[in-house]
């Protein structure tokens, strides 16, 4: 039990700043096992999610188990503190922040029990993921149906509190219509459990049954007057579906009362598990890509497809797809997309088809061909293809906060349900509206089942356009009612609906909300001021991240940065960029983000991380409230700590947050306010210092570090964990070197990096020897001590040094780069050409930055030239496939900027070739030295890739990394290759 902040806080006291008494804390702290987070930084990195607004908690618990969870309840019962159950904090209409105690179950109530593959049930802890459950399931070919785009980290609570849905709902329909019973806390902490159809199980369940049928009898006329009727609808509580029970003639007593939970956003009580309904996997799929000039023509055909019974019809508009092209991930998924009529498609829809057998699909897909003559379309049946085709519109509401400008598309009307007859209808006079207050929307939609994502581009720090949000939101939601629809499709009321829902409802169905509640929550602790008593119209627009609840706006004033932050529209855009999408809480597939994938902690999540760099940096951990910067806030300094600079959100974050650079900035802005720099950061970031020192006379330095006192003393001093081994040095690769191939035809460069010029000089000769091997001349123009990229000053934050340093190199290298006989300037360090093709470009040099592009224009590694120029090389080289096959693991910096596809090519022209998903291998420099992190840097390397290391059995490990390297040769004892070796060992020899 750890409760942080409570007394050693400088800040106001907890107590007295958010009005909890000191007996609440002490008894709250004394009830749980789980950690009770009260600091000011733990509280403001919950103050979030995915939407735009910001509310400080009370406290945040992150409970044990659900025993923990029931405490804790009692306890906030005792004291009458208002709860927020919260799990992945992927809402996006501001329900899941609140002025209260926020109960994460994200964490470590993530428990599956009760799988019955017959049965096709499921019963999932709160916290648990979709992911998670078809992670289990998908082996006997079922899935839970609600698929959300954040369906990776989107957890069971989470999903019925929001009633979650996602593109095939108009097959499998919301989270309600595959529940089969709740497990909940209520209020005052007392269980209940509600089965399903069979109703309450207990007489407190069948109680409150009956009072909830009697509020829905007397109410029933207006019920079935004003409840949408549209497939999606996800506003107030589900009274009519309560009604429908009554129609059909169910005893009050009797009642299933779990469709009231799904859609409550955590105001009935806090459900603490579920039991699912699964269904099988389809047997057969097929997805039409459809392309059309406009978004009217797109939602214009809709309507016809529908006929076709596709499993999904999903809209993306001409602002995503722009915005896609510019990320680095999604760039690839935008040139797979048709071009009606020759040009960039300006909208697109993708349709998508199950069956049981493949020629079914096959005439769905040529019956849509037929309907849509005017459409560009592509059709896919292969499961990979599908896969890349639909990762664009997976990504389509992170993109959006990408655009850049003041104006962001905000989401406050996002989520409006219409009949889809009607659509067109809706779009059409909502353009109006939108465009009548001077400016434009993005829209994407589920549109096969009316549900449209509208965001309009708007400045909530200018107070005219708070005024227009209001319009634009008032507006929106008449227009959707006149329509037929609603204003709330599936992303629930929160903050940004609750003021609207008195319009839509009436005053009476308001009222018959309020009686719901009190049945259940009778003081209204539970996510209070949320469906009932929500706030004026004007709230929409207040509490957001840069506002207060008064108004003002945060502002951020000049600071001199060490980067220019060109790409992200300055230091603001660039600690604005995190969306609160939560896509680096994965725990599966992918790198981003490997602290957090280590640790399930928000705080060391790239979400985390980038909030409270936001944070500090608009000097909103300013204790004295002077909205000044916080470059040495030590709790900011404690999240940042466990981030490896991965680099792994700059490309898998749709928003492309580059943290690395972000930490970066903020540690060298800390340094230049007088900070001392650490022994260690200081000791790490002249790494190629001691790698030249120790191969003065490798053997002596290789045999003095397996000295125990001698290993113990550099312990000591750098903070070196016991089990880690240090490197070995060897004779500098500048000494083996040997003289050019005089017959070659062709010029290249070799970059020698701190490793492979004084630790691994084998691979610069594996190099030299595939390159002259293709017809090249191969020059190795560093040699001497200025030769390092300074990725290890750059990641330490050391970064006046790096500039220093960088311009001192790019003098010494300027020949190299101006020789257009050079053709390439060819690397085997990953993260040594990621600083030269990325931060390089964006760091405040003096090297102009015309020379600077010339360098990463010519940039690449080794592998990636052979395959690139392949029909171009002076000389083909020929590699003897034959022999055992080879497992290849990327490094995060590759895949993050020039990803790894040339590499795999060329490794493949060698034989068998298995990529490992293994994201990262939890090494990253010298973070996997450091003693305080040796745990966490072995347990992120456990958790794919030294288990698929150990697997590989005969077969050659890759890895282009020296890290990586390292880490594999730790924690399996294998020695990995780097993928020139591989390739050099198979190069095929002749007389």
């Amino acid at each position: 039990m750890t409760a942080l902040g409570v007394l050693t806080d400088k800040r106001p006291a907890p107590e007295a700043r958010e009005g909890l008494d000191r007996a609440a804390v002490r008894d709250l702290v004394n009830a749980v096992r789980g950690d009770v987070r009260l600091g000011l930084h733990d509280r403001l990195l919950y103050a979030t999610d995915a939407s735009i607004y910001q509310v400080e908690p009370l406290a945040v618990l992150i409970p044990e188990d659900l025993d923990d969870v029931a405490a804790a309840m009692s306890c906030c019962a005792r004291h009458g503190m208002p709860v927020l159950p919260r799990g992945g904090g992927t809402s996006l209409a501001g329900q899941c922040v609140n002025r209260a105690v926020v109960i994460d179950l994200s964490a470590k109530c993530r428990g599956l029990s009760g799988y019955d593959a017959g049965a096709r049930i499921v019963r999932a802890e709160a916290g648990a993921t979709i992911g998670q459950i078809n992670e289990l399931v998908a082996r006997d070919g079922l899935q839970f149906p609600p698929d959300p785009s954040t369906y990776r980290q989107a957890t069971v609570g989470g999903c019925i509190g929001n009633n979650a849905a996602g593109s095939h709902s108009v097959l499998y329909g919301r989270t309600v219509e595959s529940l089969r019973g709740v497990e909940v806390l209520c209020a005052n902490g007392q269980r209940i459990v509600y089965c399903g159809e069979s109703g309450g199980v207990d007489e407190l369940s069948r109680h409150q049954a009956r009072l909830v049928a009697s509020v829905v009898s007397r109410h029933a006329s207006q019920i079935r007057e004003r409840f949408p009727k549209t497939r999606r609808r996800n506003a107030g509580y589900a009274l009519d579906m309560v009604l429908a029970q009554l129609d059909a003639g169910a005893r009050p007593e009797d009642l299933d009362l779990t469709p009231l939970f799904a859609g409550a956003e955590g105001t009935l009580g806090l459900v603490t598990a579920a039991t699912l309904k699964l269904e099988p996997l389809p047997a057969h799929k097929g997805l039409a890509v459809a392309a059309f000039a406009s978004v009217q023509h797109a939602i214009d055909a809709v309507v016809p497809i529908l006929e076709t019974q596709p499993a999904a019809i999903e809209l993306l508009d001409d602002l995503v797809i722009s915005l896609a092209r510019q990320n680095n991930e999604q760039r690839a998924y935008t040139e797979l997309l048709p071009r009606p009529g020759g040009v960039d498609a300006s909208a697109v829809l993708y349709v998508e088809y199950f069956g049981t057998e493949s020629d079914a699909i096959s005439r769905q897909l040529e019956r849509l061909a037929q309907l849509l003559p005017s459409a560009a379309i592509e059709t896919h049946t292969d499961e990979a293809a599908m896969a890349n085709a639909w990762k664009l519109r997976v990504a389509g509401e992170p993109l959006l906060h990408a655009v850049p400008g003041n104006r962001k598309p905000l989401g406050f009307i996002e989520d409006n349900a219409i009949p889809p007859e009607r659509l067109g209808d809706f779009v059409r006079e909502l353009r109006e509206i939108v465009e009548s207050e001077g400016t434009h929307a993005a829209y994407y939609a589920h549109a096969s089942v009316g549900v449209l994502h509208v965001r309009p581009l708007l400045d909530l720090r200018d107070p005219a356009d708070t005024e227009r949000m209001q319009r634009i939101a008032r507006r929106t939601a008449d227009l959707a009612r006149s329509l037929g629809g609603v204003m709330s499709g599936e992303h629930g009321d929160g903050r940004a609906r609750g003021p609207l829902l008195r319009d839509f409802y009436g005053p009476e169905l308001m009222s018959a909300f309020a009686e719901i509640r009190a049945i259940f929550d009778p003081d209204g602790r539970m996510n209070p001021g949320n469906i009932t008593e929500p706030g004026p119209l004007e709230s929409v627009s207040l509490e957001t991240r840069v506002s207060s609840a008064d108004g003002p706006a945060v502002a951020l004033g000049r600071i001199d940065t060490f980067y220019t932050f060109e790409d992200q529209h300055g230091l603001r855009g660039a600690v604005e960029m995190c969306n609160g999408a939560g896509v680096c809480r994965k725990t599966s597939a992918g790198t981003m983000c490997p602290s957090y994938m280590g640790t399930l902690d928000e705080r060391h999540s790239t979400r985390g991380r980038g909030n409270a760099l936001r944070l500090a940096v608009t000097g909103q951990f300013d204790a004295l409230g002077t909205g000044d910067p916080t470059w040495d806030d030590p709790e900011t300094i404690a999240t940042l700590d466990l981030c490896l600079s991965c680099k792994a959100c700059k490309s898998e974050c749709p928003s492309n947050v580059d943290i690395a650079r972000l930490k970066a900035e903020y540690t060298a802005q800390r340094y230049a306010t007088g900070v001392p720099v650490p022994l260690r950061a200081r000791v790490f970031s002249n790494v190629r210092l001691l790698n030249s020192l120790g191969s003065m006379a490798p053997s002596a330095t290789n045999l003095a570090n397996k000295i125990p006192p001698i290993r113990a003393l550099l312990g000591r001093l750098l903070g070196l964990a016991p089990k880690r081994s240090l490197p070995v040095f060897a004779r500098p690769l500048y000494a083996q070197w040997g003289p050019p191939d005089a017959h070659a035809g062709r010029r290249v460069a070799f970059f020698g990096d701190c490793f492979t010029m004084f630790n691994e000089p084998e691979i610069g000769l594996a190099a030299k020897r595939v390159l002259e091997a293709s017809g090249y001349e191969v020059d190795l123009p560093m040699r001497g001590l200025h030769g390092c990229c300074q990725r290890p000053a750059i990641s330490n934050g050391l970064l006046s040094q790096a500039v220093r340093e960088i311009d001192r190199l790019l003098s010494q290298l300027e020949p190299v780069i101006e020789d257009e006989r050079v053709e390439a300037i060819l690397f085997a360090e990953p993260s040594c050409l990621s600083a030269v093709i990325d931060d390089w470009l964006s760091l405040k040099l003096k090297t102009p930055i015309e020379t600077r592009k010339k360098l990463a224009s010519k940039a690449m590694l080794v592998e990636a030239f052979i395959e690139r120029e392949w029909d171009r090389h002076p000389k083909r080289p020929e590699f003897n496939p034959e022999g055992t096959g080879a497992v290849f693991h990327g490094h995060c910096h590759q895949k993050a900027t020039v990803g790894t596809a040339e590499a795999v090519a060329a490794l493949r022209r060698c034989g068998g070739l298995d990529v490992l998903d293994a994201g990262c291998c939890g090494m990253a420099g010298a973070f996997g030295f450091e003693r305080d992190k040796f745990d966490l840097s072995m347990r992120i390397g456990e958790r794919v890739l030294l288990p698929a290391v150990r697997n590989a059995g005969e077969r050659v490990v890759l890895a282009p990394g020296a890290s990586c390297r390292h880490q594999i040769l730790d924690g399996t004892g294998v020695r990995a290759l780097h993928p020139v070796e591989h390739l050099a060992s198979r190069l095929a020899t002749s007389d």
